[in-house]
């Protein structure tokens, strides 16, 4: 073990792989270290009898879910935007190839006690049970200067700096009722709390086309998509990938230390008594649990059915924001449902998580509003985790430590870790211009 690496990446949880991944294709040598003997970390798949170990102990899961390989729940659950970061990391690698993905059926949110479609054209907005006819009128007008807004085209920016104006101005401009701004700011722009509306409106308005852009993209019930068979091929795709670019991998290596000089900066991982050197570690906060400090935690529910969520037009697959206002919560509360049509269950069975940001130390009564809309549950577990983001400075010590993962069921918080974490590494900005149609063939069932 006395070559020297570029970088050593520890653990192998979905960022630590997709930057293993894209450092490997930059030409960096890497090496990808595992405690565990599976790929994934926190993000991992698990089948029913290892979903059962991992929260009931000794139980044996009831028969009648079914077989146990069947299964892949995703610790994570998280859908993709059709358009989104992910997406244009998945193509611009070409690790595209290894994957299936499939539309997700339907994007709702809950409004007054109800679930509903979200409306992201002008279209749509007419015809939603969520407003009224003369709020439908103000919705549509605003939808259409989102639509035509573009940064390059002053006339579309209606003498209005989205730089210097805050989402909350520009929303008042168009009279929209608090409820049409609930559903606007958090199922569209999927902002997980309302600080958004003191901030610029630039990147409100972005959000709102990256969903419109992502719906238009597969015409189908939601701009979100989801790997056939769960995310945990997506660890094991990025892995593929860094080995092609002659990334090096090490699973089950329970015994590790990183080895600092004196100056504190990172100079190699120690395992099992011999040294590996190293210019740069990356890894999970569970690796450097000194350089991390907690800053909140998530509880969530993880729930078996034999039907789809109520009220989601028999979706097979389906997200549902709870808005934090709807709920008088200080963040959202998210439904994720996945069931047979993406293999991650047998036929006939969903698996559906309800998860949020913890606000309290019961998980049970607070995800209830959630729990709630699912209708009759077979098989419930309730789970709560710290979350970590990383105190340490990079450029003092060379540790570049990922934040955990957010309750959201989707992934553009995951992929702006990841992105700030590659600049850190590398210096360099990564493109993301591709063409988006490379991925459309793989998409399609």
């Amino acid at each position: 073990m006395d070559e020297e690496y570029d970088v050593i990446v520890l653990g192998t949880g979905l960022k630590e792989c997709i930057l293993s991944g894209l450092l490997s294709v930059d030409g960096l040598k890497v090496l990808h270290m595992d405690r565990n003997d599976y790929y994934g970390g926190e993000s991992t798949s698990l089948n029913l009898v290892q979903l059962w170990k991992h929260f009931r102990g000794d139980e044996k899961p009831p028969e009648k879910l079914g077989a146990s390989r069947e299964y892949n729940v995703d610790m994570m659950p998280k859908f993709m935007m059709a358009n989104g970061s992910l997406v244009r990391i998945l193509i611009h690698t070409d690790v595209t190839k290894y994957l299936n993905f499939k539309a997700v059926d339907g994007s709702y949110v809950y409004n007054k006690k109800k679930v509903h479609k979200v409306p992201a054209t002008d279209v749509e907005a007419l015809k939603s049970p969520l407003m009224g006819l003369f709020e439908k009128r103000r919705a549509r007008k605003f939808f259409i200067y989102v639509q035509d807004y573009d940064d390059n085209d002053p006339k579309s920016h209606e003498g209005l700096d989205l730089n210097k104006v805050t989402a909350r101005e520009l929303i008042s401009k168009y009279g929209l009722e608090d409820d049409t701004i609930d559903f606007i700011g958090h199922a569209l722009a999927l902002h997980s709390n309302d600080s958004y509306l003191d901030q610029p409106a630039l990147g409100f308005i972005k959000r709102m086309k990256l969903y419109a852009e992502s719906l238009a993209r597969f015409q189908g019930g939601s701009p979100y998509i989801y790997p056939l068979y769960g995310l945990g091929e997506l660890p094991q795709a990025f892995a593929r990938l860094s080995a092609v670019y002659g990334g090096t991998y090490m699973l089950h290596k329970p015994e590790y230390k990183v080895e600092f000089d004196a100056d504190g900066k990172a100079t190699g991982v120690t395992s099992e008594g011999e040294t590996a050197k190293c210019k740069k570690v990356v890894c999970d906060p569970s690796y450097l649990p000194d350089k991390v400090k907690k800053v909140g935690k998530v509880a969530r529910a993880i729930c078996i059915m034999s039907h789809p969520i109520p009220d989601t037009n028999n979706s097979h697959s389906a997200q549902v924001i709870l808005p934090q206002k709807q709920l008088g919560r200080k963040s959202d509360m998210y439904l994720f449902c996945c069931s047979y049509a993406h293999n991650v269950a047998p036929k006939g069975k969903y698996i559906a998580f309800v998860s949020a940001e913890a606000e309290t130390d019961n998980p049970e009564v607070e995800l209830k509003p959630g729990v709630d809309l699912l209708g009759p549950v077979e098989e419930i577990l309730y789970d709560t985790y710290d979350r970590y983001v990383p105190t340490n400075d990079h450029a003092a010590d060379s540790c570049f430590i990922s934040a955990s993962y957010d309750p959201t069921t989707h992934f553009e918080t995951t992929v702006n870790d990841v992105i700030e974490m590659y600049t850190k590494i590398t210096g360099k900005v990564l493109d993301l211009s591709v063409d988006l149609s490379a991925a459309s063939a793989a998409s399609e069932e």
